[in-house]
């Protein structure tokens, strides 16, 4: 931490401080999330810190109880599907043979399927709940995920402390999370924060299509949505959550990288 980048640094900052604001949103928020305490698009005051949205909101605690969604909905996303890609990835070079290609496949087509075009079929006809983003966003995004943990698997099942494992009995759990994972850390870390990214960048473009978070909850692109209009009136409101999606994503690639290059340092295949 003494060596730390200037970049990462700032990147670290501005990602703690989204967090940290995500978690305390109900303390730190001036007004209620859905309460009308102003005219509509009001300038920045002492009371209105960002000004007031299109219908009379505080632009600032709409922004703030949007991060809390937006971050909540990406991270659940990407937890999930890492850890349904990575396990599946990861069982797949190790079993090989018929499991290997019938997995793969599968995940061709669904990667064949643009992801934006797959989510907005399926918000079509199901209802659109916190539950249903995350389960869908997750499963989409695993297919990514599975491909990369795959490929390293593939190139880490031909080591020989591999090979010794199967040698000495051990079950494909042993050798998935003891052999397999901890070599695979480093491109699985740099891969995470890019998926979670895009998991950010997708729902909010949910929301601006209107098949995402629905009124009168908040998050960031239907916070874009909400006051659109206002750009062609030289309001800004529509800017501010523009502005911290494009932050929240470089921060986190800022240090998703510098967690990559400290890992691929520190740690090098086991022999």
């Amino acid at each position: 931490m003494r060596n730390i980048p200037v970049a990462a640094l700032i990147g670290l900052f501005f990602t703690c401080l989204y967090f940290l604001m995500a978690i305390f949103a109900g303390l730190i928020a001036p007004y209620g999330m859905a309460e009308v305490v102003g005219d509509v698009w009001e300038p920045p005051s002492d009371q209105f810190l960002l000004g007031t949205d299109s219908i009379g909101r505080d632009l600032l605690t709409r922004l703030i109880y949007g991060g809390q969604t937006t971050i909540f909905i990406a991270t659940m996303a990407t937890i999930l599907s890492f850890t349904t890609g990575s396990i599946l990835g990861f069982f797949a070079a190790v079993s090989g043979g018929w499991i290997d290609q019938v997995l793969s496949r599968f995940v061709d087509l669904i990667m064949s399927i643009p992801s934006l075009i797959f989510a907005l079929v399926v918000l079509s006809v199901m209802p659109t709940t916190m539950t249903i983003l995350i389960l869908l966003m997750g499963l989409l995004d695993s297919t990514r995920v599975y491909r990369l943990a795959r490929a390293v698997a593939v190139d880490i099942t031909v080591m020989d402390y591999v090979e010794a494992a199967r040698l000495r009995g051990e079950k494909i759990g042993w050798i998935i999370f003891r052999e397999i994972l901890p070599n695979a850390l480093s491109p699985l870390v740099a891969e995470m924060g890019l998926r979670f990214i895009f998991m950010v960048l997708f729902i909010s473009t949910l929301s601006f299509l209107g098949l995402g978070v629905q009124p009168p909850l908040a998050d960031w692109g239907g916070i874009v949505k909400e006051n659109k209009e206002g750009i062609n009136y030289g309001i800004a409101a529509a800017l501010y959550p523009a502005f911290a999606i494009a932050t929240l994503c470089i921060s986190i690639n800022l240090v998703a990288d510098w967690i990559l290059n400290r890992t691929t340092s520190l740690k090098g295949g086991r022999g």
